[in-house]
């Protein structure tokens, strides 16, 4: 189970690149992220290496941040990888709440972000069906 940093950000030009800026100020690494929009502010959620550091850093420059669970399960890299993943969280009756992708460093092989409702639960169907739940994104 991964560590995820949510951060709400404005919708106007420039307000990632304040985030970025922010993070790399304090040496701070994204292994992954995705943005989410509203009409009147985005949600930024990263993977990143040092979360409690970047939630710190990116708070006393005035962003809203939440760190959260999420899971990181790493996928072959080959047609009906994520159908697999898929068709097994649906055949345990999983909902998903949101994914985006990222991959291993080390690995190289794909992996997903994905988080739902019942977390702890989850991590423990995919890893009883095989599935490699990553620990971190340099696995």
């Amino acid at each position: 189970m991964l560590k995820q940093l949510a951060v709400f950000v404005e919708n106007e030009s420039g307000s990632l690149r304040k985030v970025t800026m922010a993070l790399r100020s304090q040496k701070i690494n994204i292994y992954a992220s995705a943005s989410f929009d509203t009409p009147e502010f985005g949600i930024l959620r990263m993977v990143v290496n040092e979360p409690e550091k970047a939630k710190d850093a990116l708070t006393s420059q005035g962003f809203v941040t939440k760190l959260g669970e999420v899971i990181a399960v790493q996928l072959p890299d080959e047609e009906g990888g994520m159908d697999s993943l898929l068709a097994a969280l649906h055949a345990s009756n999983v909902s998903i709440n949101y994914t985006y992708s990222s991959f291993g460093r080390m690995s190289k092989l794909p992996a997903v972000i994905l988080h739902t409702d019942e977390i702890f639960e989850t991590e423990n169907v995919l890893r009883s069906k095989g599935f490699h739940c990553m620990d971190s994104l340099n696995d």
